[in-house]
């Protein structure tokens, strides 16, 4: 019965993850704990999911949510880009296709975020693309002390604020400002705006 259960909620909790990516994470997970010589027991305690469910993910038979995956991975410390991308020993060009879903980070009516960095670098550097529809903006609470941000125009205008600064930008200006107190970035044009963001934090 109990197994029946953990089954149930493992398929219920696996929906919309693509089956490829749930796979390969499913031997990570298993490697990772034993590198660390913990129990299941262990792991769940560390990241709040069920010891059953955590047995299904290792043995492939559940393919967890990015829910479940960002609890496992916060566990181990790592982002969920390092724990979805297995190193490679031999791969030394990291490839970004237009169409791969996995990067899109953001997409509504008003604002559009696409990755454009391998996710295993996101605790140091970002890249992004951003369309920000008229109308639209980005705005962010303060990241980590020491955080940046440089932003340049591909595509129309935009207006962005780094605390009680602003600045208006056009088509091919750039800008570099701190990303440790409130921000946005603002489509202060007719038109979509299109800007390419990258994000750095500061190194321990």
């Amino acid at each position: 019965m109990a197994a029946r259960a953990a089954k149930r909620q493992a398929g219920s909790e696996a929906a919309g993850m693509d089956a490829g990516v749930g796979q390969m994470l499913c031997g990570r997970v298993h490697e990772l704990r034993k590198k660390k010589k913990w129990t299941l027991e262990e792991l769940s305690a560390a990241c709040g999911v069920s010891r059953s469910m955590l047995s299904e993910i290792e043995r492939g038979r559940a393919n967890p949510t990015l829910a479940v995956a960002y609890r496992i991975a916060q566990a181990f410390g790592m982002s969920l880009g390092e724990l979805v991308e297995a190193p490679s020993a031999t791969q030394r060009i990291d490839v970004i296709r237009a169409d791969d879903r996995t990067y899109h980070f953001r997409s509504d009516r008003y604002c559009r975020i696409r990755t454009l960095s391998p996710l295993h670098l996101e605790k140091s550097v970002e890249y992004y693309e951003i369309v920000l529809r008229p109308g639209g903006a980005l705005r962010s609470l303060p990241h980590f002390e020491g955080a940046r941000e440089l932003l340049t125009v591909q595509r129309g205008s935009v207006r962005v604020s780094s605390g009680e600064d602003i600045e208006e930008l056009r088509t091919g200006d750039s800008a570099h400002y701190p990303a440790d107190v409130n921000h946005a970035i603002e489509n202060s044009g007719e038109g979509d705006a299109v800007v390419f963001l990258v994000v750095t934090y500061m190194r321990d």
